[in-house]
């Protein structure tokens, strides 16, 4: 693929008429700020997705996509809840006279929730309107590369042709398949739960997993906590992930490491939970976070040439096109980063390169990202195994791990751990870590430095703001370990 031809945009017949400039199939996060972008800067733009409707296991539609509807939104709202259970707590030391015991009321912020997602789901819709774009409620799929068919809930069949097809159909949650699977639910099933789990059993070890076990302890549940490896978290930070293991013990969710599931069997008390060991639990609710998968199953890509690869994710070039010239691809189909926002800086780039005459690649380097656990973890670079294994000199590592000054009163035994990774021939920060509140907030920060290619020495020269945590990332005057440089042997061919 030429940088030309990507530049050019020169799809067939210059004479040929299409209904639309652009066709977007999704619109979540990257499919809606593409097709705005690319309105405004003239094009003519449709848009088609599913109207949002309760949960079912093929049809998961809604404008403003995973995020908003079933993903980040809401699960950061019952975070929000959780939250308040610890803090209730730790507000007695603080002086706050609590006599009675708290209720929750579970429908309640089920309710607040779903108003929230409707508000934003219109103002989603809002949004398209008045950028001019055209939305149709109904399921795309491809039927050549300048048409998509549009499947509308009456069962009606529509097609449009497009000069450019995009494809931001995100992804999706899967189950393994154990033994009564079908009694299991998903994170899409979990934010809108008739009745609070007092018992729940989390099978997963990724961010979705422990982020659920929080919220359902936070609330006064018993949560057992499944997972494969040693520590969950697999991928990040191993010192960061070991306290966070810590962290959710101490909040009394009960960790299986190295265990998995092998049955699930209804009974009359709940969902019998039998492991890998041997042990068996019985649950009011079993949460299956065990991954998600590109949503492009049903979009008829290999009929019209569209190379995806082994999990089903589209292949892309460094600017979102796919081999074939006329259809592109951002987002969680693509499998690159399963962000949203990196979701919208893709749709950014693309509608930049496309309708903008700037050709745009998005950049994926030093992307933050944040696990909402209580407390959280955040982090940004390279953690402290990929700095190792990737060096081409010493690698230093700068800790803190530090009891935060509200704990001091409130007497919790909680850490949190800082951490700064350092290339020590260049003092370039290569990554930054942190465990503890606010981490996220913090992180994003630290972000924008690394993003400039900061140094340890100018992180060293910025003034705190005290007292806060946040100080103590440039505070870090003496590393706690180094990793001296250990060349690869070179292999003869």
């Amino acid at each position: 693929m030429s940088r030309k031809m990507l530049v050019d945009g020169e799809i067939g017949d210059e004479t040929t008429h299409y209904d639309f400039d652009l066709f977007v199939i999704g619109a979540g996060s990257g499919g809606v700020r593409a097709a705005r972008f690319s309105a405004n800067h003239g094009a003519k733009v449709a848009v088609c997705e599913l109207p949002f409707h309760p949960i079912s296991s093929e049809d998961i539609g809604g404008v403003g996509g995973t995020c908003v509807i079933r993903g980040c939104v809401p699960k950061k709202i019952l975070v929000y809840g959780a939250s308040y259970g610890g803090d209730i707590e730790d507000a007695r030391n603080f002086g706050w006279e609590i006599n009675e015991n708290v209720d929750y009321n579970w429908k309640k912020l089920l309710q607040k929730k779903t108003d929230e997602i409707l508000r934003l789901n219109n103002i989603y819709k809002r949004l398209l309107a008045n950028a001019g774009v055209k939305l149709y409620e109904g399921e795309g799929r491809l039927v050549g590369p300048n048409e998509v068919e549009v499947r509308q809930i009456d069962g009606t069949k529509i097609s449009y042709t497009a000069k450019h097809i995009l494809i931001a159909t995100g992804s999706r949650a899967q189950k393994p398949s154990i033994p009564g699977h079908e009694l299991a639910i998903t994170s899409d099933e979990a934010l809108s739960l008739e009745e609070f789990p007092k018992r729940a059993v989390v099978l997963g070890g990724g961010y979705i997993a422990v982020e659920f076990a929080s919220i359902w302890r936070g609330m006064g549940g018993t949560v057992d906590l499944f997972f494969r490896k040693e520590l969950p978290l697999r991928g990040f930070d191993d010192e960061m992930r070991a306290l966070v293991a810590r962290n959710l013990e101490g909040r009394g969710i009960n960790l299986h490491p190295r265990t998995s599931l092998t049955q699930l069997i209804k009974t009359e008390d709940g969902i019998k939970v039998i492991s890998d060991h041997g042990e068996e639990l019985v649950a009011d609710v079993v949460l299956f976070a065990t991954g998600r998968i590109p949503n492009t199953k049903r979009l008829n890509l290999q009929a019209v040439g569209v190379e995806l690869d082994h999990i089903g994710a589209i292949k892309v070039d460094e600017y979102s096109r796919t081999n074939i010239q006329s259809i592109w691809a951002v987002g969680d189909a693509t499998n690159r980063i399963n962000l949203t926002p990196v979701a919208l800086m893709e749709a950014t780039c693309f509608a930049n390169t496309v309708f903008g005459g700037k050709p745009t690649k998005p950049d994926h380097s030093n992307v933050a990202c944040a696990v909402f656990c209580i407390p959280p973890m955040s982090v940004v670079g390279l953690s402290e195994e990929e700095a190792v294994e990737q060096a081409t000199g010493d690698v230093l590592v700068f800790t803190s791990s530090f009891n935060p000054m509200k704990n001091t009163i409130s007497g919790r035994q909680e850490k949190t751990l800082m951490k700064i990774i350092v290339d020590e021939k260049t003092d370039k920060v290569l990554g930054a870590s942190m465990c503890g509140p606010d981490a996220p907030e913090i992180i994003q920060g630290i972000a924008i430095a690394l993003k400039c290619g900061a140094t340890k020495a100018q992180f060293d020269s910025t003034v705190g703001i005290h007292p806060s945590a946040a100080e103590e990332f440039v505070t870090m005057r003496s590393a706690t370990r180094r990793h001296p440089f250990n060349p690869k042997p070179q292999t003869n061919l």
